[in-house]
C-alpha cells in the first residue's frame, strides 16, 4: 500500500505544481521592494562583482544610431581577466559544463575574456505593470501558460517549466526588422554560409494596445516571416511560423523555389531540422531553447553566479563575418563575458517521449530571463552539445535582444553560428506594429521568386 500510494502523491504533487502557480499579493508586493520589476534580486552580490540594479540601460549609446548599425556602451572597457584551459579549474564553480567542455576541446583557441558586469536590464513601465499583475494570476495548466500578458509571467518562480516560460515570453520588441547571416563551422575549421535572410519578427504578447482578455483568444506569442536571398541554392526561399502557448497550435509553412509552392511544415517541434538553419538546427536549439515544453520534466535546480556571454554589442562593431569567427567558435577576441546570477533548469526526458537529447541543462539570466547557454547530454550520457546565445542592449527598446545564438557539437566538432548582423547596415529595427496578415502563407507566397 505503501509503495503504491507514495508515487501517486508524487503525482498530485506535480500537478498541483503545475496548476497552482501564482503568488499572493503580498508576495508578488516584492517585486516593487528587494526584487526588481522582473523578479531578479535587485541587491548585488557580497563581494560586489555583481552590482545592485539600479533601473537598466535606458539613455542612448554614443554613436548608436536606431534603424542602422548600433554601438558598444562599454567600448573603452579592458578585461578584468581571462579563462582558458591553463587556469580553467581555478574557476570551475563559475563555467558550465559546456564552457569547461570548450576550454578542453579548444585550448589553443578558446577563452573567455570577462568584464566588469553591468547590468543593463530595462523594459518600459507598462510591461513591468502587467508582470506585478501576472505574478498573481499566471499559472501552467498542461504545459500551457494560462493568466499571463504583456510581461513576464512567472517573476516569482517555483518550477522550472516557469523558468522556461519566462524564456520564451521574455520581453522583446513587439515587431522589429533585422538582416542576418548564419554559418556551419565544419569540423575541419571550415566556415559554410548556411543563410543570408531578411526577417520580421512580432510578438502579439506584448502589443500595448492589446489586454489580457482580448489576447487569450488567440494566444499566438511569436510570429515570423524570414525570407533567404543566399546561398544561391537556397535564394527566394521564405518561411513563415506561427508560435501559441498552446505548442499544439504552433503552425509554420515554407515556400519551397523549385515547386514554386508555399507548403505547410508538418512538424515545428523539438529536434526537427529548421529550415531557416539550412537543417543543421534543430526547432528547440533556436536562441538556445525555442518550442514546446511538453517533451521534457523540469526541474529547478536555484541561482548561481556563472560568467555568461552578456552586453554582447561589442560582437557587432566588426564589418565583416570573418573578423569575428574562428576555425570552430566565435573569435574571443570580439566576445564580451560577465558574471551574472542565472536560474539553472535541468530538462529530463518524459516517459513516453522521444528526443535525440536524453538530458539539459539551461542557464537563465535572472535580469531578462533570456537564457543564454545550454548543454545537452544524448542517450549515451555523453555531454554532446553546448548552445550559446549573445545579448545586446538596446536603450531605444529599452530592454536587451538575443541576437546571434548557435552550438557547438563537442562530440563531432561541427558547430553552428546564426543572427550575426556585422555585414548588415541595419542592427534590429523597431517597426510599428504590421498587419496580421504579414505573417500568413498568402503573404509568403507573395514574396516567392525563383
Amino acid at each position: 500500500m505503501t509503495r503504491f500510494s507514495l508515487p501517486m502523491l508524487g503525482l498530485a504533487l506535480l500537478c498541483a505544481q503545475q496548476s497552482m502557480a501564482a503568488v499572493t499579493a503580498e508576495e508578488a508586493a516584492k517585486l516593487t521592494g528587494e526584487l526588481t520589476p522582473f523578479g531578479a534580486e535587485r541587491a548585488g552580490n557580497a563581494d560586489g562583482s555583481i552590482p545592485a540594479w539600479t533601473g537598466g540601460l535606458t539613455t542612448p549609446i554614443p554613436g548608436d544610431k536606431p534603424g542602422g548599425r548600433r554601438s558598444d556602451p562599454f567600448k573603452d572597457e579592458k578585461p578584468l581577466f581571462s579563462i582558458n584551459a591553463g587556469n580553467a579549474a581555478q574557476y570551475a564553480d563559475k563555467l558550465t559544463d559546456g564552457t569547461r567542455a570548450m576550454l578542453a576541446k579548444y585550448p589553443d583557441s578558446y577563452r573567455l575574456d570577462v568584464y566588469q558586469t553591468h547590468r543593463t536590464a530595462a523594459a518600459p513601465q507598462w510591461v513591468y505593470d502587467n508582470t506585478l499583475a501576472n505574478a498573481s494570476r499566471a499559472k501552467i495548466d498542461n504545459d500551457v501558460v494560462v493568466g499571463a500578458f504583456g510581461g513576464i509571467p512567472f517573476p516569482m518562480p517555483t518550477s522550472g517549466a516557469e523558468v522556461m516560460w519566462n524564456h520564451l515570453l521574455r520581453w522583446r520588441a513587439p515587431t522589429a526588422r533585422f538582416y542576418a547571416t548564419a554559418y556551419q563551422l565544419t569540423a575541419d575549421g571550415r566556415a559554410v554560409l548556411a543563410s543570408d535572410a531578411s526577417s520580421v519578427q512580432q510578438v502579439p504578447y506584448y502589443f500595448r494596445d492589446s489586454n489580457l482578455e482580448d489576447y487569450a483568444k488567440s494566444n499566438l506569442y511569436f510570429n515570423i516571416r524570414v525570407n533567404l536571398s543566399a546561398p544561391a541554392i537556397r535564394a527566394g526561399e521564405g518561411i513563415v511560423g506561427r508560435q501559441n502557448l498552446d505548442a499544439a497550435k504552433d503552425q509554420a509553412w515554407v515556400y519551397l523555389v523549385g515547386q514554386r509552392r508555399v507548403r505547410k511544415l508538418p512538424n515545428t517541434c523539438c529536434d526537427t531540422p529548421s529550415p531557416t538553419m539550412a537543417g543543421l538546427m534543430s526547432f528547440d536549439e533556436l536562441e538556445v531553447f525555442s518550442g514546446r515544453l511538453d517533451r521534457f520534466d523540469w526541474k529547478l535546480v536555484g541561482k548561481e553566479e556563472k560568467y555568461i556571454p552578456y552586453n554582447a554589442n561589442k560582437l557587432m562593431q566588426p564589418t565583416s563575418d570573418k573578423e569575428v569567427l574562428s576555425a570552430h567558435h566565435l573569435n574571443p577576441d570580439h566576445v564580451r563575458w560577465e558574471l551574472h546570477r542565472v536560474w539553472v533548469v535541468e530538462a529530463t526526458l518524459r516517459q513516453g517521449q522521444r528526443h535525440q537529447a536524453a538530458r539539459s541543462r539551461y542557464y537563465c539570466d535572472e535580469d531578462t530571463w533570456t537564457c543564454v547557454l545550454g548543454d545537452r547530454w544524448d542517450a549515451n550520457g555523453q555531454l554532446w552539445k553546448t548552445t550559446w546565445g549573445q545579448v545586446m542592449a538596446m536603450p531605444d527598446l529599452p530592454g536587451n535582444f538575443m541576437f546571434a545564438f548557435g552550438f557547438n557539437d563537442l562530440l563531432s566538432g561541427a558547430a553552428m553560428v546564426a543572427g550575426l548582423f556585422n555585414e548588415k547596415p541595419v542592427h534590429y529595427e523597431l517597426l510599428e506594429r504590421l498587419p496580421d496578415v504579414e505573417f500568413t502563407p498568402d503573404a509568403l507566397a507573395n514574396d516567392g521568386m525563383r
